[in-house]
């Protein structure tokens, strides 16, 4: 069952994408042959043709395709034709059309990704909520012997400030302790419905499995909606965030990978990820937000300048803007070629290191 929800959601999303070249070609005259769904190793299932373009259906169900009139073709400037009345077409062919188009055509299919993303966490925010860290920080366990014991913190208290410092997050309390080892602090904690305030000195030398304090704390957890008018603003700019994000995360992993020949352990492939979807989707809420973040990363990837993604056929018309004349096609088809090459090897190390953890029955999510 996850593997069947895993490879649906996978293709929901190719679909998506592929939908934004299919639908921006339409718009701007552009000549679209096929619409595949699935992947085409073999013959289609079955076809059939609406007008101009064929919609395709082939075995392997997962994600599927666009192909446009002289896409192949973009560096050349030339089209193979079987049939002389075909010449009347040539004003219809990608490789033909403005630079502005083409690139709006390209960036149609990231655009969508994106979009789904923002409808996804704005109906979350304003129909379902969203869990989001509130501003209260709660003691949830004490240690025997420590500091925080001898002072009469217990379990469940609410730490509300700190020498009179307000406290709205543990990161905050955190800091605030590390800077003030060895030295007394005053505590305001509700405890039982009444507060009070507590001395307590953070230790400089402590136990490694332990804090300054000897506690363990937690951020209470609030659910956040939104009215339906204010939703969409404020899922774009959480989209923004978290774009940044997994922007940052592919920056580490090519750095680790070049630096240190190493995948950052937090880097799942297909098979990480498939685990994934069995873990997280165990209601509607946490698998639609699942999907928005595999949507950003899916827009994300696609935009790297790399060749044989969306982004290198960005690259090659964006030089094209520049320098005015078109790249030839044997150079772009090599590019794109070795692009692939990368990314599949890329592809089968993550997806070693996924097998491997799971042998080692290391946890996909690091504790």
């Amino acid at each position: 069952m996850t593997i069947i929800v895993f490879l649906l959601i996978l293709s929901i999303l190719i679909l998506i994408h592929e939908a934004g070249h299919f639908f921006t070609a339409k718009l701007f005259g552009i000549k679209v042959e096929e619409f595949g769904f699935g992947f085409p190793l073999t013959r289609p299932i079955f076809s059939f043709k609406r007008g101009e373009t064929t919609y395709s259906f082939y075995p392997a169900l997962i994600g599927g395709f666009v192909k446009l009139y002289g896409e192949d073709e973009a560096g050349s400037g030339s089209v193979k034709m079987k049939q002389k009345e075909v010449k009347k077409d040539l004003h219809r062919a990608f490789f033909a059309r403005p630079i502005w188009q083409r690139m709006t055509v390209i960036l149609a299919g990231v655009f969508m990704n994106f979009a789904l993303a923002v409808l996804i966490i704005s109906f979350l925010f304003s129909v379902v909520g969203v869990q989001i860290p509130g501003d209260k920080v709660i003691i949830s366990e004490v240690l025997k012997n420590s500091p925080a014991a001898n002072a009469g913190l217990k379990s469940g208290d609410l730490i509300i400030a700190v020498d009179n410092r307000k406290i709205t997050s543990a990161e905050q309390l955190i800091g605030y302790t590390k800077n003030h080892l060895g030295e007394q602090l005053t505590l305001q904690v509700k405890s039982d419905e009444k507060e009070k305030s507590l001395k307590i000195i953070p230790r400089k030398v402590y136990p490694p499995n332990e804090g300054p304090m000897g506690v363990a704390i937690s951020q209470n957890v609030i659910s956040q909606k939104y009215p339906w008018y204010q939703a969409p603003f404020v899922g774009t700019w959480v989209a923004i965030k978290q774009t940044w994000l997994i922007a940052s995360g592919l920056g580490t992993l090519v750095t680790q990978l070049v630096t240190k020949a190493a995948i950052p352990s937090g880097v799942a492939g297909p098979v990480g990820i498939a685990q994934l979807t069995g873990i997280v989707c165990t209601n509607t809420s946490s698998c639609l937000s699942f999907i928005s973040l595999l949507s950003l990363n899916l827009a994300i990837i696609n935009i790297l300048p790399i060749p044989a993604l969306d982004g290198g056929r960005l690259l090659f018309i964006a030089i094209e803007g520049i320098f005015r004349k078109k790249v030839d096609a044997k150079i772009e088809a090599y590019a794109h070629a070795i692009g692939m090459a990368i990314l599949l090897g890329l592809i089968v190390l993550i997806t070693l290191h996924d097998l491997i953890r799971i042998i080692t029955g290391q946890p996909i999510i690091p504790k």
